[in-house]
């Protein structure tokens, strides 16, 4: 079962007391550049996402917003880069329920929930494993049939554990009783790099980093891992076609700054991310690369991460996520 229980309600408690003590400085707030903190490697998900919104960002705020990519540990390195830092709204994280607390469960250190304030729902982004056009398997159903003969044999990449990424892929492993060997990336850029080059079967991944690559030929998407297919691959199968028992392995990610950021910061930010996100043109691209934008108020954010913990809960109680 997942320990300290009252993790969001204690981060939420904490902004509340940051909303009553606010400096005045904060009413001059942005008045220098905004360090957005990606906590995966270059090219993948996570990446251009913060790039397009932090373009979006600093148009309206009027100081400019810096990706610093910050890879390792299924996004607990950038994570806790975030957590260092000071809460004055001038470092902000792109981050999920995976990487404050799963990433951290998995390194057997304590949740990072606590630690930050949600700002906004940045997007959806559909899940789909990918392999290499003339490789190992032509389709999902010989993947399967290969790891139910000979477990262990067949490899599939993702981006870190305790990723949305990772989860899946254990996730599909129990519904199909089967035993893949499983290899983690630093984010999906050198992940799908080494699946181009060969060196791993397969890769587990975001469609926001795939589909690109799918248009040009150079991968096959082989398993939509939804319980319907995705609009943009709508020859790829989804888990209810092939039998599986259906969920969604989608990929739901925020940005956040720490828990004790003045309210009114923290309310300026939310403002600058909705409007990028709600800019057509910034629409259209994250919709280019198979990503639903999600513009949210702080509380949304907040429900959705309550809900996430209930999900992931159970896994932690069944035994597929443990320490490492």
């Amino acid at each position: 079962m997942i320990s300290r229980r009252n993790m969001l309600g204690t981060g939420l408690a904490l902004t509340a007391t940051a909303a009553t003590n606010a400096p005045a400085w904060a009413q001059n707030f942005p008045s220098k550049p905004i360090r957005w903190i990606a906590p995966f490697a270059a090219g993948g998900n996570y990446d251009l996402t913060s790039r397009l919104v932090g373009e979006g960002m600093s148009r309206s705020l009027g100081q400019q917003v810096i990706v610093d990519n910050r890879p390792g540990a299924g996004g607990l390195v950038g994570a806790e880069a975030a957590a260092n830092a000071p809460a004055d709204g001038y470092t902000v994280v792109m981050g999920s329920f995976s990487v404050l607390f799963v990433s951290p469960y998995l390194a057997g250190k304590p949740s990072l929930v606590p630690m930050f304030a949600p700002i906004s729902l940045l997007s959806t982004v559909p899940m789909i494993l990918v392999g290499k056009p003339g490789g190992r398997f032509a389709d999902i159903r010989a993947v399967l049939a290969e790891a139910k003969a000979r477990p262990g044999t067949v490899s599939i990449g993702h981006a870190g554990n305790g990723t949305t990424n990772h989860i899946a892929i254990l996730r599909l492993e129990v519904n199909e009783g089967v035993k893949f060997n499983i290899i983690p990336y630093k984010g999906s850029g050198p992940g799908l790099a080494d699946l181009m080059a060969g060196q791993i079967d397969l890769y587990m991944d975001q469609l926001t980093t795939s589909l690109p690559h799918i248009k040009s030929g150079k991968l096959m998407g082989m398993l939509a891992m939804s319980p319907g297919r995705v609009a943009q691959l709508p020859d790829v199968p989804s888990l209810t076609d092939i039998g599986s028992k259906p969920f969604d392995g989608g990929t739901t990610a925020g940005v956040l700054a720490r828990v004790e950021t003045p309210q009114p910061i923290l309310a300026t930010l939310n403002g600058a991310v909705v409007a990028a996100l709600k800019d057509p043109a910034i629409a259209a691209k994250l919709g280019e690369l198979g990503a639903v934008p999600r513009p949210s108020t702080m509380e949304e954010f907040a429900a959705y991460m309550k809900d996430q913990e209930a999900g992931v809960s159970a896994l932690v109680k069944s035994g597929l996520l443990k320490p490492e």
